[in-house]
């Protein structure tokens, strides 16, 4: 399975001049934007909007914070507003991997092509009942 990397600007919409660029692993198991906790000064004000509980890969239970406002936007797509999830992350040699969770997806009107392994523009959003 290949690794889809997307790059992304994230802004605090209380503090427009805190913006952090990134690239971001499309992690579609992954419901929330996600940033280390250590970013989250770079954006400047931001409310804390609640703490949740998350459940990594591996199994383990940490505590995440979500808080916003921010504005969101993946290269090649239009802005979205939403939140950002900071979580406790390792670096690995002094980097870290941000992740682009399903919600962000949608918002975007972002689909992953596994074959091309790219993201691809929905021209629809479907609000009909299954």
């Amino acid at each position: 399975m290949g690794r889809i990397i997307a790059h992304v600007a994230v802004k605090s919409l209380f503090d427009p001049e805190s913006v952090v660029h990134c690239d971001a692993l499309v992690d579609t198991g992954s419901a929330h934007m996600v940033f280390p906790t250590v970013w989250k000064e770079r954006l400047g004000k931001l409310d804390t909007i609640r703490e949740i509980n998350c459940e990594t890969a591996t199994q383990q239970l940490v505590k995440g914070e979500v808080c916003g406002p921010v504005e969101i936007k993946i290269e090649g797509f239009d802005p979205v507003y939403s939140e950002i999830l900071f979580l406790d992350m390792e670096s690995e040699g002094g980097t870290y991997e941000p992740l682009i969770g399903y919600i962000i997806l949608e918002q975007s009107q972002i689909a992953v092509d596994m074959l091309g392994h790219r993201l691809i523009h929905v021209k629809k959003t479907d609000l009909k009942k299954s």
